[in-house]
């Protein structure tokens, strides 16, 4: 046990969604797209995304990046293109639709997908592309003009946007993925910053894509309940959408929060001039609704060696995405180009606990720990 956890997952209290279960109770609908999923559904595509575009609820990220790639990808392709630098739950769910993933570096700076090695891939693989994977880097926004062009060049493009529900973009200040073509995939996982336990969200502009995945998440089922096309069951039961629709209610209050707490990290990190000792942190784009703290060690320390440092003082932090998926076992044998930004990263990286009831002192006590690393090094 840690004085200090990384995360402490908040989920809203019962009293916020008791009113959703009673129309539960009212209803007796308890899943297939009930009336309280619906509503959810008709919330966000409103209050997040200004009432354009449509969206669909699936049992977790995992299983709409199943369904996004499946209902997406092109049928004679191979691979689906991907940086290495992500959660091992996006080449699995390539794997899934039986194609192969193919890893790709990412920039130094903003840690997104490397552009230049993509415009290469594309010109490389051609049409063994079925679709391209980028990943919203912890939540960050990403310029989709580039992918748009692709979509309309007849390539099709699955974002992971999982921990990017909330986030901002940086120059329309809509809400990220607003008026996309291809499909966003986000995650409503318990340790999110909007988490209801289990669940996730797929939006996109093209309403007839949210149809099909709405169909292949419901068995493939036609209108006369026949299995018309590939299917699974994705379904949130009403429960999960009563907790949704009491999450969304407290959503600002969630954002404000953890803005918060990220401007103390900042504060504190400024003070100690860690970031002018070698200490680094990843470009974001837009204002994103941090799930976690990352910041990259020094080259002259590993990852390991900081998390162990921390651990020691009763502090847990993680390495997200430590080894990278081209390390992991599952993974190795897939092609890739050469990916020495990830590695460099992969090595370096630590991610820094960020909870709700989390305050300034608790922060103040965890960059203490990271100033004093050479210090204690060197006793």
């Amino acid at each position: 046990m840690f004085d200090i956890p990384f995360l402490r997952p908040s989920l809203v209290k019962k009293g916020t969604f008791l009113s959703y279960l009673e129309k539960i109770e009212a209803t007796r609908i308890y899943s297939n797209y009930g009336p309280l999923n619906n509503l959810f559904e008709k919330r966000v595509i409103h209050q997040m995304f200004d009432g354009t575009g449509s969206a669909v609820t699936v049992h977790n990220a995992t299983i709409g990046l199943m369904l996004a790639i499946s209902q997406s990808k092109r049928p004679k392709g191979k691979y689906a293109v991907m940086p290495s630098f992500t959660f091992a739950a996006t080449p699995l769910a390539a794997e899934w639709c039986g194609l192969e993933p193919y890893f790709l570096d990412i920039e130094p700076e903003s840690w997104q997908m490397n552009r230049e090695q993509l415009e290469q891939t594309v010109k490389l693989l051609g049409d063994q592309i079925a679709v391209i994977v980028p990943y919203a880097t912890f939540g960050t926004a990403i310029d989709l003009s580039y992918y748009n062009e692709l979509i309309q060049q007849g390539i099709p493009v699955v974002i992971d946007g999982a921990a990017s529900f909330g986030t901002v973009t940086p120059v329309e200040a809509t809400h990220f993925g607003k008026g996309f073509v291809g499909a966003v995939v986000f995650s409503f996982h318990a340790t999110k910053s909007f988490g209801i336990g289990e669940g996730g969200l797929i939006y996109s502009m093209d309403q007839d894509l949210i149809k099909r995945i709405r169909q292949a998440g419901n068995f493939g089922f036609s209108s006369s309940r026949e299995s018309v096309t590939q299917g699974l069951n994705s379904k949130i039961p009403e429960y999960t959408a009563a907790i949704a629709l009491a999450t969304l209610d407290q959503f600002k209050a969630v954002q404000e929060n953890r803005k918060t707490i990220y401007e103390y990290y900042l504060q504190e990190l400024l003070q100690a001039n860690l970031l002018e000792q070698g200490w680094s942190m990843q470009k974001l784009q837009g204002t994103v609704v941090h799930q976690f703290i990352s910041i990259l060690c020094p080259g002259s320390h590993s990852n390991r060696e900081v998390i162990e440092l921390l651990a020691s003082h009763s502090i847990e932090a993680r390495t997200y995405f430590s080894p990278a998926c081209h390390q992991q076992k599952q993974f190795q044998g897939h092609p890739h180009s050469t990916l020495h930004v990830t590695e460099y990263i992969a090595n370096h990286i630590i991610s820094l606990p960020l909870w709700e009831e989390l305050d300034k002192r608790i922060v103040q006590r965890i960059v203490k720990v990271l100033e004093n690393l050479g210090k204690e090094n060197t006793e």
